[in-house]
């Protein structure tokens, strides 16, 4: 039996009391406090280091305390004295480790030596590390590079996945996945074809100049704490907030700058005037009824002889399918739309009013539009909106997509993709002196079906946790096992660790917040942030595990084990002085990165030219195009029974990593698998507050996804929705259930179907249970955690 989680109402905004109060437990419990407040100091200012967890842009004149909550929790995560030495695993099989929850894992420490898998034992074994770098070498070498798969989270700085994109084309593979494949690939599918980039538009000090902001699935509170300042500071002086959300998420509710004192005395400030919960996947119909709504004002105004609504202007000279989109709004029902959005046509019309009464507009959007099967069609939809009044390329106006990891835009900038037309393979090839492969590589879910198939056979993970990031758990685990080689490079155990490959290596690295020496003396690193500025990061910490290496020089060691020799690359000269990477950086990509060296401590970051903030549009038409939805705003089809699931992430956790079983936000204390849902449809399934169901994926794929023992948390989320925690959830999620165009996995909308548990006593009693109960997972017993 899992730990039942206790459940009680939260009122306090986001920051203030509750988050000072967070910070100072993460930095106790990790016996950092003395060290960590002065580490913390440096946190995100020039001249320090960059935080390691979100992508969230840094200001220019940052404030003494340039962290959130969860800044901090990932700082102390990472800073703690505990290390996983040879001993630790003496003591453990791997068999046992996979009985560990996520949490428990990680609590052990840095890891502190490279290490082996042994069969025999199932337990890893200490190795030396020139004797680790030959056998990977001498395995890769074995396998076809079409079966290896190079891996990176977004973590990793820019001057260590250049290197690891270099190493992996040379060795003659274009399979790099990484954690965007996961998350906001959906917007670099989205935007180019749409305004001919890649990422947002929108630059810090946008937010300093605009008179209106929209928000779309996202959940500031959790995914960029950071973010409330500016928000916080365009509320003080009356700029209207917009906010479409699933569930009410507290820091666009309300908040309290825990560094205002007078803040703390009278309870912060409301952020969002109006809050718009739509139905789980309902953004895109919600916006085609704010679009509707400006287009039919439009025509009135055009009859009427009055000034446009909508930019004719700019529509006119910069945009393509104008007329084609506006036929097709004014051709929408409001029951339809209403159907759709899960919102009343008041609500919409209410937020169309003010965004037409707004000069400069930015929207934002997060994971649940682009984890949605229709998200690429949502985020055009979110673009549309915008190019009614020219809303891109102005002060204080664009679109806003909120990253996550703290530099896994800037990886896709120096060449970690899959797709070879995003990499300057011509310029690599004469820079160095090889022929790359020009075929597209494997995304995740293309890498995933090639593990369950066995056309893959090599692993190398660049950081991250793959094997509990994906979806479809129940058949990629087993299918891992399969692998003939798994290379794990991390700063911390985790589940990708405990499930090995026939052969199977685990290599410690440095941390960022650690201080990198190498021959010319300490390093820098570099990454992007979300809003497309380049930033420079130096370790302050001594490294705390005496074994560790750094990142580029695992990947050298990697590469030289593994290449034939080449003279126009010195790996041991670009370890040695890692601005020689950012030389070759800037040689391979002279337009974004010019004058790199001297550039990358810039305060607020030095920005990447954009051509759409110009108004340029890198379009095969030249134009900023419009687009007709063919799906995304559809009514849903009404199925028995079936509910919606969003996967969701907590305030004590960042992506996978868990620092706490707790969610403070949302009133959940001492379990992870809870479900939330609307009081509404509990009474007519049955249900009271605390019983558990079993949620079962409607697939009818011959596969059954099923997860047991979910405690029932009444919640206020739109009816027929449910909401669990990512990534326990994980399991429940097909992995052919992916955003169109983009295969983003859909976590944000999975159809299932709900089951009351029986009670133990039943089965134990002999009792038939009820019609709508079941007892039934397909989990394996690892994942039950213990009680102690």
């Amino acid at each position: 039996m899992r730990q039942k989680a206790k459940v009680e109402n939260y009122d306090a905004p986001a920051g203030g009391w509750g988050s000072l109060n967070a910070v100072v437990h993460i930095l106790t419990q990790e016996e950092v406090a003395i060290l960590g407040s002065e580490i913390l100091l440096k946190q995100n200012k020039p001249g320090g280091f960059m935080c390691v967890s979100c992508s969230w842009a840094k200001p220019a004149s940052p404030h003494p305390f340039e962290f959130c909550e969860n800044g901090a929790k990932a700082t102390a995560w990472e800073i703690m004295g505990k290390t996983v030495t040879p001993e630790f695993f003496a003591q453990h099989t791997l068999t046992e480790l996979r009985f560990w929850s996520d949490h428990q894992l990680e609590e052990q420490g840095r890891l502190a030596n490279p290490m082996r898998y042994d069969p025999a034992s199932d337990k890893y074994v200490a190795v030396d590390w020139r004797e680790a770098f030959r056998e990977i070498g001498a395995e890769l070498n074995k396998l076809d590079p079409h079966s290896v798969i190079m891996y990176t989270s977004g973590r990793a700085s820019l001057e260590a996945s250049y290197m690891y994109q270099l190493f992996g084309r040379m060795y003659g593979t274009n399979n790099f996945p990484d954690s965007s494949n996961m998350c906001h690939e959906t917007t670099s599918v989205a935007l180019p074809q749409v305004i001919g980039v890649p990422v947002g538009t929108v630059q810090l000090k946008d937010f300093s100049d605009t008179d209106c902001i929209f928000f779309f699935g996202h959940n500031t509170t959790t995914n960029a704490p950071r973010m409330l300042h500016p928000l916080q500071e365009a509320a003080q002086r009356g700029v209207p907030i917009v906010t479409f959300n699933p569930l009410r998420e507290r820091g666009l509710e309300r908040f309290v700058n825990p560094q205002n004192p007078l803040q703390m005395i009278a309870g912060g400030t409301r952020i969002s005037t109006q809050y718009h919960q739509v139905r789980v996947g309902g953004d895109a119909a919600a916006i085609v009824g704010i679009c509707k709504c400006v287009i039919e004002s439009d025509d009135l105004a055009q009859a009427n002889g009055s000034p446009r609504v909508v930019d004719a202007e700019f529509i006119a000279q910069h945009t393509s399918g104008f007329d084609e989109f506006a036929a097709f709004c004014r051709a929408q029902d409001w029951e339809a739309i209403e159907r759709a959005s899960g919102l009343t046509r008041a609500a919409m019309i209410d937020a169309a009013n003010v965004y037409m009464a707004a000069n400069a507009v930015i929207a934002n959007y997060g994971m649940g539009v682009t984890q949605h099967k229709h998200g690429v069609e949502t985020a055009k939809m979110i673009v549309n909106l915008l190019l009614l009044r020219g809303n891109i390329g102005k002060p204080g106006a664009g679109i806003s997509p909120i990253r996550g990891h703290s530099n896994v835009q800037g990886q896709r900038t120096v060449g970690i993709s899959e797709k070879t037309k995003l990499v300057p393979l011509d310029r690599l090839a004469e820079l160095y002196g090889f022929e790359p492969p020009r075929w597209d590589g494997l995304s995740t879910v293309d890498a995933c079906e090639g593990i369950l198939k066995g056309e893959v056979r090599g692993f190398v993970s660049l950081g991250g946790n793959f094997v509990r990031a994906i979806p479809e758990r129940s058949l990629m685990e087993p299918a891992w096992s399969g692998l003939r080689l798994s290379v794990q490079i991390a700063t911390k155990l985790n589940r990708s660790h405990i499930v090995p490959g026939e052969v199977t290596y685990l290599l410690p690295c440095l941390g960022r917040i650690e201080i990198d020496e190498q021959a010319s003396g300490a390093q820098a690193v570099s990454m992007e942030d979300s809003t497309a500025c380049i930033h420079g990061s130096r370790g302050q910490r001594k490294p705390v595990a005496e074994h560790a290496l750094s990142e580029p020089a695992i990947i050298a060691g990697l590469a030289k084990a593994t290449l034939k020799a080449n003279s126009k690359v010195d790996w041991d000269g670009w370890v040695a002085d890692y601005s020689r990477v950012r030389d070759a950086i800037e040689h391979t990509y002279p337009d974004q990165f010019k004058e790199f060296n001297k550039r990358m401590f810039e305060p607020g970051g030095f920005p990447r030219p954009l051509a759409a903030r110009e108004r340029k549009w890198k379009t095969p038409n030249g134009k900023a195009n419009f687009t007709v939805p063919k799906a995304a705003f559809a009514p849903p089809k009404e199925s028995d029974g079936v509910y919606e699931l969003m996967t969701m992430r907590a305030d004590g956790q960042f992506n996978t990593t868990i620092y706490t079983e707790d969610d403070r936000f949302r009133g959940v204390q001492g379990s992870r698998y809870v479900v939330l849902m609307n009081p509404a449809d509990m009474e007519a399934d049955g249900l009271k507050s605390g019983d558990t169901v079993t949620l079962v994926t409607e697939a009818n794929d011959g596969v059954e996804r099923s997860l047991s023992e979910l405690q029932v948390v009444p919640y206020d989320i739109p009816r027929r929705s449910l909401a669990g925690y990512y990534p326990e959830c994980n399991g429940l999620i097909p992995l052919w259930h992916y955003a169109e165009g983009s295969k983003v996995p859909a976590a944000k909308s999975v159809p299932v179907r709900l089951f009351k548990d029986v009670p133990p006593e039943l089965i134990e009693g002999g009792e038939m249970p009820i019609s709508a109960s079941r007892h039934h997972s397909s989990e394996t017993s690892d994942e039950i955690e213990d009680d102690q």
